[in-house]
């Protein structure tokens, strides 16, 4: 086994966090991200409203809050970035390092393409009104664009005016120029804010961390104020207790709460590795992971008080519209029939005159139907809530708010992605005295947006779905079990227990001790696993903006081309490529160095014996 001691980078002093409130902003920035606004609320409105909050503590707890704690801790006690840190552990675990950084190499490619969408939505709310809030005129300026009214006018500025997306992702179609510009200046606000590390990331973080609470919390209060809102926030949080015999539920509580904190990216590991030897690093974990949860629920507040309101205004514009056909019908005077009374008067003409109310097109108007129409990711940043924001008075002014939060939220988030992938660069000494780290991570976010570029095709946000669904999860739960494993026994239980007395104070408790030898383990195994399973029943496949389609506005369900699927196995297996790959090279490495000792020692007995 190597030496595992702490070690100060090539060429100077380790830089320090200014103080430790930088430090825990910048984990909770990197931890609380774009999936606690748009992809919790939407679990557990799915599974159970209030019903899911309980695998999710569970995973919390047992696995969750353990790995984080490890990686804390490992990244404080060796100083070093994800590849020094597995490197210094054994050799053998080398590989997790690098896979760690490619990983996060991947993520923020298209992570930042997220952020030049969210960035397109803010330069376009600062006109009134909105630009997704009608449809265009048509060619011939004889009526609107057929598209948009064949869908939504959200829908039509998301599919067509951002992204002008192709109906196959055979099509890469044209790069979208403005994209490409939002794209660069994105990356270009990225490299500002990380050229000198934690010293330039630390001064930035205080807004990019803080500024999303306060949103969250103007939100909230004006979300509460607007009919609806209580609706909208009892259907989320109703408990099903039924749900949870469904093993999916568990399956995703178990890898949303992994990837809310962000484990396995090296990130975290990288932050702790800047903090005094001293820091009660038990604390943070404790800290920092009660945090991420919270934020999470706060955020499912604001957001499904904004929804429910949303479902209560699209409940009674369809109640307004069968109103209108009974009044058509059956001559009643205008205003005369209320939302409040179309119940009453329809079940009345049902008794009386079935089969004239037979006749008229009605729609089935219940407010439950609304408030499913929730939706995940891209779906309700860009559609659901901006529809919803074109009801509110002053719906630019909620715009700039909302997609300022979502900026912010994610430009923290990709300071954790960067120091995943420069700290392990500058720990390896790849820098110099005329190649200082401002020109390293110039050269990094140059590649990130050159390779970015795709997205920015026509079909872009096709491979952006690729990537966001193959490159992370399996790598990241690979990575994370081997990561406990190398922890509890390679490095060993004794050492790092010994470790953690001296930078805390205390040695970790029975709780602490049984989650990491047995426990967090088990629990990733099942974890990949079941994923595994998951991804084997699911048939490689997406679903394509077609206005071809029969049934569109709805998409397309189509299966990937022989070569997609290709490049989606591959990514799901190339970045845990390297753990075997960098032990077999030290393996051959430590062979070699044995024959090369020996022959040496032969050549010396030779000598002697000859003299």
């Amino acid at each position: 086994m190597a030496r595992a001691g702490a070690v100060e980078p090539r060429g100077g002093q380790r830089p320090a966090w200014a103080n430790k409130l930088q430090y825990l902003l910048s984990c909770i920035g990197f931890a609380v991200g774009l999936g606690n606004i748009w992809r919790f609320p939407y679990l557990c409105q799915t599974y159970g409203g209030g019903a899911f909050l309980i695998p999710y503590l569970i995973a919390l707890v047992l696995e969750g809050i353990p790995i984080f704690y490890i990686e804390l801790a490992i990244g404080q006690r060796l100083r070093r970035g994800s590849i020094g840190v597995w490197t210094a552990i054994s050799p053998y675990l080398g590989g997790v390092g690098l896979g760690c950084l490619t990983v996060s190499f991947l993520v923020s490619l298209y992570y930042n393409t997220v952020l030049t969408w969210v960035l397109w939505y803010l330069l376009n709310s600062f006109q009134y009104p909105l630009p997704w809030s009608s449809c265009p005129l048509d060619l011939n300026r004889t009526g609107f664009e057929a598209e948009c009214q064949a869908s939504s006018t959200v829908s039509y500025f998301w599919y067509r005016q951002t992204l002008n997306i192709t109906a196959d992702i055979s099509d890469n179609g044209s790069i979208q120029w403005r994209l490409l510009a939002c794209l660069a200046a994105s990356w270009a606000v990225v490299y500002l804010c990380v050229i000198r590390g934690i010293e330039s990331t630390g001064k930035a973080i205080y807004f990019t961390a803080l500024f999303p609470y306060l949103v969250l919390t103007i939100f909230l209060i004006r979300g509460l104020t607007l009919p609806g809102a209580v609706k909208g926030l009892i259907y989320l949080f109703t408990p099903d207790v039924q749900v949870l015999w469904n093993p999916r539920v568990w399956l995703d509580a178990a890898t949303q709460i992994f990837f809310s904190l962000s484990l396995a990216l090296g990130g975290h590991i990288a932050f702790a590795s800047y903090n005094p030897p001293r820091n009660n690093c038990e604390k943070d974990t404790v800290t920092i992971a009660l945090v991420n949860s919270m934020t999470s629920l706060y955020a499912s507040i604001a957001v499904f008080s904004v929804l429910g309101f949303k479902a209560a205004n699209d409940h009674g514009h369809c109640l307004d519209r069968n109103t209108l056909h009974l009044i058509n019908e059956f001559d009643f005077p205008d205003q005369s029939v209320s939302r409040g009374d179309y119940a009453a008067v329809l079940a009345h003409l049902n008794a009386t005159q079935p089969e004239r109310v037979a006749r008229l097109p009605l729609e089935a108007c219940r407010l439950e139907d609304f408030l499913d129409k929730s939706a995940s990711g891209t779906g309700l940043a860009f559609i659901v809530f901006t529809e919803a924001i074109l009801h509110m008075p002053g719906a630019p002014g909620w715009a700039v708010l909302f997609f300022s939060m979502l900026f912010t939220l994610g430009l923290s988030s990709m300071f954790g992605n960067m120091e995943s992938i420069i700290t392990p660069l500058l720990d390896m000494g790849v820098t110099h005295r005329f190649f200082p780290k401002e020109a390293l991570t110039g050269l990094v976010c140059l590649l990130c947006f050159l390779l970015a570029i795709c997205f920015t095709l026509q079909s872009g946000n096709y491979w952006l779905e690729v990537l966001d669904s193959y490159a992370a999860p399996l790598n990241l739960v690979m990575f994370a079990f081997l990561e406990v494993v190398g922890v509890t026994y390679v490095y060993g239980m004794r050492r790092f227990s010994d470790d953690i007395a001296g930078m805390t104070g205390r040695r970790p408790g029975l709780f602490w001790r049984v989650t990491w030898k047995a426990v967090s383990p088990l629990l990733l195994l099942s974890i990949f696993v079941a994923y595994i399973a998951v991804l084997a029943r699911t048939p490689l496949s997406y679903r394509a903006w077609n206005t071809q389609y029969a049934r569109f506005p709805l998409r397309q369900e189509k299966s990937y081309p022989g070569w997609v699927q290709a490049t989606c196995v591959l990514l799901c297996f190339l970045p845990s490529l390297w753990v075997p790959a960098v032990a077999l090279g030290q393996l051959l490495a430590k062979r070699r160095w044995k024959q090369d000792t020996w022959q040496d020692r032969c050549s010396k007995l030779q000598d002697r014996g000859a003299s």
